[in-house]
C-alpha cells in the first residue's frame, strides 16, 4: 500500500467571450497562454512537443509551482494540471490556484469584463463535455488491475452523491441519427484521431436537474480512447508517473468542484478506497449489475434515494453502498493521521446528512448549493421562471465562473454560506510555490533559476529536467523533493 499517495487534478476550462470584438475563444486562450509564459513569467513554455498531436511545442509549459498550464489540442481549450501532492488540503489549494492564475491573466490583459473562464464540465447548448481528471499513484499489479477496478467502480459511480457539481437539464446520445444533434463538429483533425464511433447529442427535455454534469456522456467503464468513447477510467501507464511498482491511475469521470470541501472529500475518499484495494480488501457486496446504467440513474434520481442494483441480486441505497467502503476504511485506518481521520469523519457525516436531508449540506456540496440557489431564484421570480428556461442554464454556468467578483459560487462563499477547506492566502501561495512533499519542489526550484537566467535551451517533464547530455536532473521518485539536488543543480546555471 502507498503510505502517502501522490495525487493530482487536471481541469479543462471553458472560455466564454461576451464581446466578439476581442476575438474568438480559440484566439483568447492563445493570447492568455502567450501572456502567461512570455510576459507574466508564470513558468517556462515547452520548447519541445510532449505529444505531437495533443501537446505540441509551445502549447504551454510547466509552472513555478510545479504544475502545468497548456492548451489541449483536442477542443483547443485551456487546461491546468496541479503539481503532485500528498496532502489533501494542498490538493485543494493547488486546484484553486489554477483558477486564480487564469483570472489574473485575463485582468492583466484587460479582458476580465469581456472574457470569462468557467470550471464547468458541460456545454448545455453545444452538447460538449469537459473533463476534470484525477490522477492517483497506485500499487496495483498489471495482472490484478482489471479485477481490482471492478471493486473501485461502484465507489466511483456512486460518489457523485457528494462529489457531483449538479446541472440543469440533461443530454442523451443518439448513435442512429444526427437529426436532433446539437453538438458542433470541430474543424480540427486532431479532435477525431482514433475515433471510431460517432454519435449525436440531443437535449433531454425530461430532466430538470441532476447530480452530475458528465454522467450523460459516459459510455464505457474503461477505455484508452476518450473522444466519443468517454469512460470512467482511462488506464494510463505513463513512464513519467510510474515509479518502482507504482502506476498512474487516471480517472476520467470527475467534475470540477467549486466547493473546496467537496474537492477534499472527493480526493480523500478516493485515495482511501484505493488503500483498501491495494491491501486486497475486496468488498464482494459492492459490485454492481450495470455500472454505466447506475451512473446515470443515480445522477437523475429525483427522489434522492439513489437505489442501485447489485451484481449478486437485490438493491441498496447508494449511501449504504458507500458505507460498506467507509466501514472497512474506519476499521483499518482511523487514527492513522490527521487528514485520514478528517476524511473518514466527514465522509460518515456527509452520508448521514444525505439520508436525513440533502439540503443540510447546502454549504458543503456543489450539487446541493447550486440546486438551492436555483430554487431560491425560481421562487423569487413568482412563477415567471421554470426549470428548463434558458436563464437557469445561464445561472448554472455562472456558478462556475472563476472570477470571484462575478461568479455565483463566490457570491455564496463571500456571504459566508460555504464551508471552506483552505484559505485565500494558501491559494495565492500555491500559484508560485511548489508542494513541500513531492518532486514538484525540485522542479520548481530549477524553473525559478531558468526563468532568472532567461534560459532558452531546456526540456522539462514530470520526471526529468534536461539541459544537455551532461547536464540533466532526474526526478524519478515522486515522493522525493529533490530539494538539495535541485538547489545544487540550479547553482551551476548562469
Amino acid at each position: 500500500m502507498v503510505e502517502k499517495r501522490i495525487c493530482g487534478i487536471e481541469t479543462e476550462f471553458g472560455c466564454l467571450v461576451s464581446d466578439d470584438a476581442v476575438g474568438t475563444a480559440e484566439m483568447i486562450v492563445e493570447q492568455v497562454k502567450d501572456h502567461a509564459f512570455y510576459k507574466d513569467k508564470v513558468g517556462l513554455i515547452d520548447l519541445h512537443a510532449r505529444d505531437y498531436a495533443f501537446e505540441p511545442a509551445r502549447c504551454g509549459g510547466f509552472l513555478r509551482s510545479g504544475g502545468r498550464l497548456y492548451i489541449d489540442a483536442v477542443g483547443s481549450h485551456m487546461e491546468y494540471a496541479t503539481p503532485e501532492c500528498t496532502d489533501f488540503r494542498d490538493m485543494v489549494a493547488y486546484d484553486k490556484a489554477g483558477r486564480v492564475i487564469l483570472q489574473r491573466l485575463l485582468r492583466e490583459l484587460g479582458l476580465a469584463d469581456k472574457v470569462s473562464f468557467h470550471s464547468n464540465s458541460v456545454d448545455h447548448f453545444g452538447g460538449h463535455t469537459f473533463g476534470c481528471h484525477e490522477n492517483y499513484l497506485v500499487a496495483i499489479d498489471d495482472r490484478f488491475f482489471l479485477e481490482a477496478l471492478s471493486y473501485l467502480l461502484p465507489f466511483l459511480v456512486t460518489r457523485q452523491i457528494f462529489a457531483g457539481v449538479g446541472r440543469v437539464g440533461g443530454h442523451r446520445l443518439n448513435y442512429k441519427s444526427l437529426k436532433n444533434n446539437i453538438m458542433t463538429i470541430s474543424d480540427y483533425e486532431v479532435d477525431y484521431q482514433w475515433v471510431g464511433n460517432f454519435y449525436g447529442v440531443e437535449v433531454d427535455p425530461t430532466i430538470e436537474y441532476q447530480l452530475s454534469q458528465r454522467a450523460d456522456h459516459i459510455v464505457k467503464t474503461i477505455s484508452s480512447r476518450v473522444r466519443f468513447n468517454r469512460a470512467i477510467i482511462n488506464p494510463k501507464w505513463d513512464s513519467y508517473y510510474n515509479y518502482s511498482n507504482l502506476h498512474r491511475l487516471h480517472i476520467l469521470f470527475g467534475e470540477c468542484n467549486m466547493s473546496e470541501y467537496a474537492t477534499l472529500l472527493k480526493v480523500g475518499t478516493t485515495s482511501i478506497v484505493l488503500d483498501l484495494i491495494e491491501e486486497g480488501v475486496l468488498l464482494r457486496d459492492v459490485e454492481l449489475r450495470d455500472p454505466l446504467e447506475t451512473l446515470k440513474s443515480v445522477s437523475r434520481d429525483t427522489s434522492w434515494k439513489w437505489i442501485v442494483k447489485r451484481k449478486e441480486g437485490g438493491t441498496m441505497r447508494a449511501t449504504d453502498l458507500q458505507r460498506l467502503y467507509l466501514a472497512a476504511a474506519k476499521e483499518r485506518y482511523m487514527g492513522r493521521d490527521e487528514q485520514t481521520n478528517y476524511v473518514l469523519t466527514e465522509w460518515e457525516s456527509c452520508l448521514d446528512l444525505l439520508d436525513r436531508d440533502p439540503y443540510l449540506l447546502a454549504g458543503k456540496l456543489d450539487w446541493v448549493a447550486k440546486r438551492k440557489m436555483l430554487e431560491d431564484f425560481i421562487a423569487s421570480e413568482r412563477g415567471a421562471v421554470n426549470w428548463g428556461d434558458d436563464i437557469l442554464h445561464s445561472l448554472d454556468l455562472e456558478y462556475h465562473n472563476v472570477n470571484p467578483e462575478t461568479g455565483l459560487y463566490y457570491g455564496l462563499e463571500q456571504a459566508g454560506m460555504i464551508k471552506r477547506a483552505t484559505t485565500d492566502a494558501r491559494i495565492y501561495e500555491a500559484t508560485t510555490m511548489p508542494p513541500k512533499t513531492t518532486r514538484a519542489r525540485g522542479r520548481g526550484i530549477v524553473i525559478d533559476k531558468l526563468l532568472a537566467t532567461n534560459s532558452r535551451d531546456y526540456v522539462i517533464d514530470w520526471d526529468l529536467i534536461y539541459l544537455s547530455k551532461r547536464l540533466h536532473l532526474e526526478l524519478k521518485n515522486p515522493f522525493n523533493t529533490y530539494e538539495a539536488e535541485a538547489t545544487a543543480f540550479a547553482s551551476g546555471l548562469s
